[in-house]
């Protein structure tokens, strides 16, 4: 009888292997169901997080007496209606900037729309800035060919703090904000996202094809003895674009930094979680740019397009309706 025991014991526990990779292969086969149901919107699951942030907007909307946001108009959808997908790609935005938390990102949606109501960013795009002040500070442009996206073409904003002249852009903290947002606005326009056509999908289920991404260029910067109005001003708009911009930069790019600040960041990876992290690269040469970016960048950055100023778009400038009307194709 031993004997008979052994010889049944291989075939059991081969029996269960076999029966524990069958339910790994169905609950894959289920999940990835589940997602391709969370990803088609005009069919979403009752209990599906975006209906529920759906739910909470007429109170929302009531609250905050605002309701566009990113240059969406936000829409209670008509019951029996499917909801507006612009409406559901904003919604999807604010969920995914909290790890899919519905009161969170209710919250946060709704300190979002209360702000521009009152500090009413679109307004900026219309608002003459100094060039004096503020001229070849930022620039906005498309580019083809981006490694770090699956996108075919990405909006690119290029911060070029060299350019600034610190007694001059930072004296007015608040003139300095005002003009950063006007440029985060108009990167926001060129995204389209009143136009959006596509799926978002779930937190940690995938990219989010509408974000844009962000190169900083550090050139002729100087990491030491910051003024003190260089530093508030700096705060203030990362608190701000934190609590208000969620989810709208898909990758940040630190260019021209000083080879002796490597350290420092490096120091600062130790900090910042894994996700943060993944989304940063720093390098000493501008001109490394075209590796991740494509050719068709700006030739200051080792590509072969139009200089950063010849082919980017920029916010106004008093005297001037615009410095570009639209990007300029390369």
């Amino acid at each position: 009888m031993a004997s008979t025991s052994n010889n049944e014991t291989p075939v059991l526990e081969g029996n269960v292997a076999a029966h524990q990779v069958g339910m790994a292969d169905m609950n894959n086969k289920v999940q990835k169901a589940m997602d391709r149901r969370n990803r088609d919107w005009a069919n979403l699951p009752e209990k599906h997080d975006l209906l529920k942030m759906l739910q909470g907007l007429p109170a929302m909307f009531v609250e905050t007496g605002h309701r566009e946001m990113y240059g969406v108009e936000l829409q209670v959808p008509v019951e029996g209606q499917v909801p507006a997908h612009t409406t559901l790609v904003v919604l999807q935005k604010f969920l995914r900037a909290n790890e899919g938390d519905v009161a969170k990102a209710k919250e946060q949606l709704a300190g979002a729309l209360k702000w521009r109501k009152e500090y009413r960013p679109l307004d900026a795009l219309n608002e003459a800035f100094s060039k004096d002040k503020f001229g070849g500070l930022g620039y906005v442009t498309k580019v083809q060919g981006a490694k770090e996206t699956k996108n075919e073409e990405d909006i690119v904003t290029f911060n070029i703090y060299g350019a600034a002249a610190k007694d001059k852009a930072f004296g007015d903290t608040e003139a300095f904000i005002r003009w950063r947002v006007a440029l985060m606005e108009l990167t926001l326009q060129q995204l389209e996202l009143n136009r959006a056509t596509k799926i978002i999908p779930d937190y940690g289920k995938g990219p989010d094809p509408y974000q844009a991404i962000q190169v900083h260029d550090y050139l002729s910067v100087s990491f030491f003895r910051q003024p003190a109005e260089v530093k508030a001003a700096s705060q203030k708009i990362i608190s701000m674009f934190q609590n208000y911009y969620p989810e709208t930069v898909s990758y940040k790019y630190f260019v021209n930094v000083p080879v002796i600040m490597q350290w420092m960041m490096g120091a600062m990876k130790m900090v910042m979680s894994k996700a943060t992290v993944q989304k940063m690269t720093w390098t000493s040469y501008g001109e490394q740019l075209a590796q991740s970016l494509g050719d068709g960048i700006p030739k200051e950055y080792g590509g072969k397009g139009p200089s950063l100023e010849e082919s980017g778009m920029t916010v106004r400038y008093e005297g001037k309706e615009s410095d570009a009307a639209e990007i300029k194709e390369s």
